[in-house]
């Protein structure tokens, strides 16, 4: 029996003739490792479309988990726009309310829109800042300057016998202030450190064990239109990037603090975990969607539950593998055994698998079976 301090994911998922993931010129992200270029997703593509994505498994199907909106515009479409479109306040006093809320919010910055970065707020703190907008607007209904300025004192520091200011002492306050994704994925407030989440999940860059396999697709649209005396050839002529790969992905679970993010419930935490392991496996990132159809399951999942320090399995694969599931899964089971023959085996790990692979120390289940017995792990507070 093992306490489970640390949940570790590792997947092998292979896409053939995709574009998931591209830089700023349009090609596929790539990274050097183990002296060959590899193609890559980065943390962050990957984390949006587990965010994103709907269904039975999406995050914002679980009961209890509180929305959380990114954006740089929060203030303006999602707290002043109601207050607006009623009508009844002075435009004066609703401009001078938006823009002591935008620099509260965004910091010195917040006087114009490419002056602000993208935040992350959650459900009850928007809620929060539409009921004290709607609340100074009736106060000061026609004196811009006095709504302003009471505005302005709501993000204000302590002052005189006061030990807070009032949107930090709602925030203290109220369960899962920054949303569920503020609570899983983190967020950092340059205006307001104190607003700051840790993450509780950690994700890496997904890479190729293999070197990249790219080419370029040259192709030509046809007009429907066109006639064959006059209009001969193509309307348009391109081409653009496509890569096949097979990836490793790792993602940690830091369950003490998914817990305390989730103001301490074990049963939310592992309902979180369950979606997780369903989304890890099941949704794909991707560019060029329309063009490429690029969904993939994953082929291979491990799941280690243990209280040491986790490590990833990624040096597995410094020396590029095959690009064939079963020499990938080798080269795991290859390296997992030497680091168990180093420093022990202290995990409980469970796997699945889409052909019959063995690694050390797993008992193999099914997707669910998988998701169920970590989201018990967590639940219980012991993996078996």
């Amino acid at each position: 029996m093992t306490e489970p301090r640390f949940l570790q994911v590792h997947t092998l998922h292979s896409y053939p003739a995709a574009l998931l993931n591209r830089d700023d010129s349009g090609l596929a992200k790539r990274m050097p490792f183990g002296g060959a270029t590899r193609t890559r997703i980065s943390s962050q593509c990957l984390k949006r479309h587990w965010r994103t994505a709907d269904g039975e498994f999406a995050l914002n199907a679980i009961d209890g988990a509180a929305d959380a909106i990114r954006s740089r515009n929060v203030v303006e479409r999602s707290v002043m726009q109601p207050l607006r479109e009623a009508n009844g306040v002075a435009k004066e006093v609703l401009d001078a309310v938006e823009g002591a809320f935008n620099v509260g919010i965004y910091g010195s910055g917040g006087t114009s829109e490419s002056g602000r970065q993208p935040l992350l707020l959650g459900q009850p703190e928007v809620e929060y800042l539409q009921h004290k907008a709607r609340e100074l607007c009736a106060e000061h209904p026609d004196d811009a300057k006095a709504a302003g300025a009471a505005a302005t004192l709501l993000f204000t520091a302590a002052r005189r016998n006061e030990e807070h200011d009032n949107f930090r002492a709602f925030r203290e306050q109220t369960s899962l202030p920054g949303g569920l994704i503020g609570a899983l994925f983190g967020r950092m407030v340059t205006s307001d450190p104190g607003a700051n989440i840790d993450a509780a999940i950690h994700v890496a860059h997904a890479f190729t064990v293999h070197r990249e396999e790219s080419e370029s697709d040259y192709f030509s649209v046809v007009d429907d239109l066109q006639r064959d005396d006059k209009d001969a050839g193509a309307a348009h002529i391109g081409d653009m990037e496509l890569t096949a790969g097979l990836f490793y992905g790792y993602v940690v679970v830091d369950v003490p603090g998914l817990v305390s993010n989730l103001s301490g419930s074990r049963e939310l935490a592992s309902k979180v975990v369950k979606h997780l392991i369903h989304l890890i496996a099941t949704v794909s990132p991707g560019a060029k969607l329309g063009s490429t159809a690029p969904y993939a399951a994953a082929d291979l999942m491990l799941i280690e539950a243990g209280s040491r320090q986790p490590r990833s399995l990624a040096n597995a694969f410094r020396k590029p593998a095959k690009a064939q599931v079963d020499d990938a899964a080798a080269n795991l089971s290859d390296y997992l055994g030497r680091l168990d023959k180093c420093y022990g085996s202290n995990e409980a790990r469970r796997m699945m698998s889409v052909e019959d692979y063995d690694l050390p120390g797993a008992e193999w289940l099914d997707c669910n079976a998988l998701a169920e017995w970590a989201a018990d792990a967590i639940r219980n507070g012991e993996a078996r």
